[in-house]
């Protein structure tokens, strides 16, 4: 119990100090944070949305249904639930702002490098025994550049701050990529998410 207790503590003291980062200038604050979640498992995004800074929380948009409809459909496992059990980073946790040609701006290699620190620390704290990077540029930060048929479906093992973790990456659910809707995407989707819910970290999970 005093372990929780000071698991629970230094990661609020974490998230408090993330809400106040503003090391980026190009990004556009707030921070988007889904709150000090004490979990063994970590699903990390790729990076807020205009919407999410205004609604306070990840994946609160039509990405967010979309993904959560996922969970619901392989785990019974509602949006609310998920929020309360399971710790919800990003690899940058501002919303990067729009392209001149429109669409969502990618994060530069040194914002990612700035918010890669929040996450080493996030590992430490928490040592997940699964972790689950949504989106190519997620699944990036864990394992060499591949197509996503390579990578969906499949369980590997990852290593990052000293620590070894499983990790079950899934495609991103933005309704803009039309992988996750055709074959063998969808195949794959779905095989994804049964080794999710299956895994011993996730089934255990309590709010």
């Amino acid at each position: 119990m005093r372990k929780n207790a000071d698991t629970a503590r230094r990661l609020a003291e974490h998230v408090a100090r993330l809400r106040a980062c503003r090391r980026c200038p190009k990004m556009h604050p707030p921070v988007v944070s889904g709150g000090p979640v004490v979990s063994r498992v970590l699903l990390v995004g790729q990076a807020p949305g205009d919407k999410e800074p205004k609604l306070g929380r990840p994946f609160a948009w039509t990405a967010g249904k979309t993904l959560f409809r996922w969970f619901e459909e392989a785990a019974g496992i509602t949006e609310t639930q998920f929020r309360a059990s399971i710790y919800m980073a990003a690899v940058c946790r501002c919303f990067p702002g729009k392209k001149s040609s429109g669409g969502d701006r990618v994060p530069a290699p040194d914002e990612i490098a700035n918010c890669a620190e929040w996450l080493r620390r996030e590992m430490e704290i928490l040592r997940p025994a699964l972790v689950v990077p949504v989106g190519k540029l997620a699944i990036e930060q864990f394992l060499p550049p591949q197509k996503l048929d390579e990578v969906i479906g499949r369980q590997f093992e990852a290593e990052r701050a000293g620590h070894r973790f499983d990790l079950i990456p899934l495609p991103h659910p933005s309704g803009a990529s039309p992988w996750h809707r055709m074959e063998p995407g969808r195949t794959l989707l779905k095989r994804a998410l049964r080794l999710i819910a299956a895994h011993p970290a996730f089934a255990s999970r309590s709010p």
